[in-house]
């Protein structure tokens, strides 16, 4: 069910905007709705201020009324394993469960699996805020 989401990323990748690193990631994530939204990394001059290809698919996603991730994927094209940068892992983990599935991704496919729990344990949560 995940070669969805790796074609879906792909095709954002392509989109990228990422002259200042020259490191076009995509990301598609898949909501409860059954929906898939799409995002790709967008750079500007004052780099690296920007816009991650997470940040973007999860505006795409909350646009369309959706606020829950299912899973998402991520593809990068460097030859080690890309996951998302912290600031993403806490955006992700606000719309997501512990066990949300990241598929992280190259060219050639999806390379591994991980949950929300693996890559941000103890995540900041809503729950959390309003229980202090």
């Amino acid at each position: 069910m995940a070669n969805d989401l790796f074609e879906a990323a792909r095709a954002a990748q392509e989109k990228a905007y990422a002259p200042y690193s020259n490191f076009p990631v995509g990301a598609a994530i898949r909501a409860g709705s059954g929906a898939i939204y799409t995002g790709c990394n967008v750079e500007n001059a004052s780099y690296p201020e920007g816009w991650c290809a997470e940040t973007s698919a999860i505006g795409q996603m909350v646009v369309a009324g959706d606020l829950r991730i299912v899973e998402i994927c991520v593809i990068g094209s460097a030859d080690m394993v890309i996951t998302p940068c912290g600031g993403c892992r806490q955006r992700l983990a606000e719309f997501s469960s512990p066990e949300t599935r990241v598929f992280a991704a190259g060219p050639d496919g999806i390379r591994a699996t991980y949950t929300m729990a693996d890559l941000l344990p103890a995540a900041f949560s809503l729950e959390q805020d309003r229980s202090e």
